[in-house]
């Protein structure tokens, strides 16, 4: 296949290869076009068929990396509950509300099945995706050229090589995100998966009912009486549905209890007596494990494919969509010359580090949630039977600790500063994290006035990325990140020669350099600090805080973001 070099004056460029066209495989495959490479996506299914709700709580950053693909759909549709309650026991022992934080919402729920929908619209809108299916990908082969994907087809399913049929498909990179069932190709990349799979057992329920008063009220129930030992979480949807997860005895049957009207009797301890239409049940067990490595040479590995991790605290999209945008701005930068070939190994030395942190969060959660020895069973005892009596201690409770956007701090393309120290990766409960090189840029609503992009000229061999133009989106006003994935952004207090800056960062590489408009930024990031200028990376994550920096820090900081001194 011809690349889209080809008309830009380039040699053809292979398509990028993306393994699955789940959640994960179809954002990289609109974050890559973005930056006008040819995608082809390869999925075993035969076609896309709604399953429920599965990954329904997409949090803020999530939401604000798809909108610059234009998926501001899911934001405007998906639902954000204001009020979590828990309970223990029937009664309740703690409730918070989540206040306006930003110009997106903290996040929002809705089923991964109109999550992938929406997606898969724009993916389809996009001549450089082409999408693939059934085409099962067992096998795929390296060399200095490029990656080729063994494919077979004829059966639905995950990546099989019993299945019949057989082609191969040709690219320059490939990003796998075909979920946790990527043995096959784990185990040919050489890429072991330890962990551990968690014993207890739990059943989902979507329902549709309508509730008064619990439309925008998450519940946690722990020791309820109707399903005691156990715990039981209820989370609202869009339009009257409501999704339910109960802890299950080991001899759970789902069938079963449908058949003799136990699903229906439970159902009916949690909703009580009015009508309900059952959506989707299911049962699972949810595993703990992650990669030994994310990155093996043209080949990285994204989503599911690269970690799983236990439901509570929604880590499992909401980490595998910042792979997606870490992944695709280093495989198009590294293809179109602005970073060398090596990047592609930060992506595991950051990308592993966050699903590390990850296991570690979801791995404490669950020893409180489902203790496994008798130490951990009577500290939730003790810490629920206190909270209950004394309301200060309910912030011990651990239900979930919500996604976060991980800390580059420690990564090689970050530049330390020691007047803003870096951390741990994860901040106080309830706080944001201190501004610091290696973190996410916090965002803002812009200026009411449109905030000019001084830009250096495209490069002539590639096209500039497509970044949408701030304004009001979904009644939202417009927002600081939106001016942040063009390519590499200086943000720049006034005070600085900000021109002369801008200049030496445009000598330093050939990729896409802006400089939003310094009184503007000003007035969004209170946190920019005098004669301060950000280096800002493609993901909108600070590569550089330089206080007062000359031309020369400047060229050097942009040069290091991009992978130069590797």
């Amino acid at each position: 296949m011809a690349g889209h070099g080809d008309a830009a004056g380039m040699e053809p460029v292979a398509p990028v290869l993306v393994v699955g066209a789940g959640p994960v495989g179809l954002t990289t495959a609109l974050l890559l076009a973005r930056w006008g490479l040819r995608v082809v996506v390869l999925e075993s299914r035969p076609g896309r068929t709604a399953i429920g709700s599965r990954s329904i709580c997409q949090q803020r950053d999530v939401l604000d990396i798809w909108s610059s693909v234009g998926a501001d759909t899911i934001t405007d549709e998906g639902l954000t509950w204001t009020t979590g309650r828990v309970f223990h026991r029937g009664r309740e022992v703690t409730s918070w509300r989540f206040g306006a934080t930003g110009p997106l919402p903290p996040f929002v729920n809705i089923s991964q099945s109109r999550t992938e929908e929406v997606l898969q619209e724009l993916a389809d809108a996009d001549p450089h995706i082409t999408i693939l299916w059934d085409h099962g990908v067992t096998g795929l082969d390296q060399d200095p050229s490029g990656v080729t994907a063994h494919c077979v087809s004829g059966a639905s399913g995950g990546s099989d090589a019993s299945r019949v049929g057989g082609e191969v498909v040709h690219g320059s990179y490939a990003v796998v995100c075909s979920g946790g069932h990527s043995d096959l190709l784990r185990d040919a990349l050489g890429v072991t998966f330890p962990g551990e799979d968690g014993g207890d057992r739990f059943l989902i329920v979507d329902l549709r009912t309508d509730w008064p008063g619990r439309e925008t009220e998450r519940h946690f129930h722990f020791d309820p009486p109707w399903n005691p030992g156990r715990q039981v979480l209820i989370h609202p949807c869009p339009d009257s549905v409501y999704r339910i997860d109960w802890q299950v005895p080991p001899d759970f049957d789902l069938e079963a209890e449908r058949a003799d009207g136990r699903l229906d009797a439970r159902i009916r301890q949690v909703v009580g007596d009015q009508p309900y239409e059952v959506l989707w049940a299911t049962e699972y067990r949810f595993h703990s494990r992650v990669a030994s490595r994310m990155a093996v040479g043209r080949v990285v590995l994204a989503g599911d494919a690269a970690h799983v991790y236990a439901p509570f605290g929604a880590r499992g999209l909401n980490s595998g969509v910042p792979d997606a945008e870490n992944a695709a701005w280093k495989v198009a930068f590294a293809v179109r010359g602005w970073s060398p070939p090596a990047i592609l190994d930060t992506y595991d030395a950051e990308r592993r580090a966050a699903a590390l942190e990850n296991l570690d969060v979801t791995a404490t959660t669950m020893r409180f949630l489902a203790p496994s020895t008798p130490e951990q069973r009577a500290h939730r005892a003790e810490v629920l039977e206190r909270a209950s009596a004394d309301p200060t201690s309910a912030n011990e409770i651990d239900s979930g600790r919500f996604a976060e956007p991980f800390w580059y701090d420690h990564s090689p393309l970050t530049v330390p500063d020691p007047t803003r120290p870096g951390g741990t990766g994860r901040p106080a409960r309830g706080t944001a994290p201190a501004v610091a090189p290696g973190r996410i840029v916090p965002d803002a609503p812009l200026p009411p006035a449109a905030v000019p992009l001084i830009q250096n000229a495209p490069p002539p061999t590639a096209p500039t990325p497509r970044v949408p133009t701030p304004g009001r989106v979904g009644g939202r006003p417009a927002r600081l990140r939106q001016l942040l994935r063009g390519g590499i952004t200086l943000l720049a207090d006034p005070s600085l020669p900000y021109l002369e800056l801008l200049a030496a960062a445009e000598k330093a590489t050939a990729a896409p350099v802006t400089c939003p408009e310094p009184t503007a930024v000003r007035e969004a990031l209170p946190d920019l600090r005098p004669g301060e200028l950000w280096v800002v990376r493609p993901d909108a994550h600070i590569a550089a805080t330089l206080q007062n920096p000359t031309p020369e820090a400047v060229a050097a900081a942009v040069r290091k973001a991009l992978g130069h001194d590797l």
